[in-house]
């Protein structure tokens, strides 16, 4: 089986049996996209909320639109999509402004993003204070979240 790393700021569609995988998910978020018809996924490591003036995938909602319109041209339909999402900690425990909160900001705007587009968020492992890595199985969907402190969450 293929392994595709997904840096921060990208994202990757595997259409085989692939492990996507995204490292260092600390404040970023991992928003996986599967479709179970066709068997095709993708992996964005989303690093900021909102969107940006030129489309760049480091923000949620054009990393989010970006791969939705990738994953389209290989015919996967968005009514079939099923998200999941790992990541968003908060690992710098000194911050307490909320704006600084990078991680729950980039969590609140997918949510409201996917809310919007109609794409079913069917697990989710963020928040918290560690740093995580998720690899997603595009055979089957599922995902494995490994934390820093080397706990493992099966999604």
């Amino acid at each position: 089986m293929t392994e595709i790393l997904v840096g921060i700021g990208e994202y990757r569609i595997g259409k085989k049996p692939t492990i996507l995988k995204a490292i260092g998910l600390g404040s970023c978020v991992g928003v996986a996209f599967y479709d179970p018809v066709l068997k095709i996924g993708g992996l964005a490591h989303v690093m900021l909320p909102g969107k940006s003036d030129n489309g760049c995938a480091r923000f949620a909602e054009d990393a989010v639109n970006r791969m939705l319109r990738d994953m389209g041209k290989l015919c996967v339909k968005k009514d079939r999509i099923v998200a999941k999402m790992a990541g968003g900690a908060q690992v710098f425990k000194f911050i307490t402004i909320d704006a600084l909160k990078i991680g729950d900001r980039n969590v609140k705007s997918i949510d409201e993003h996917l809310r919007k587009l109609g794409i079913r968020v069917v697990a989710r492992d963020v928040g918290g204070d560690k740093g995580r890595t998720m690899l997603f199985d595009t055979s089957d969907g599922s995902v494995v979240v490994k934390y820093s402190n080397g706990d493992v969450v099966w999604m």
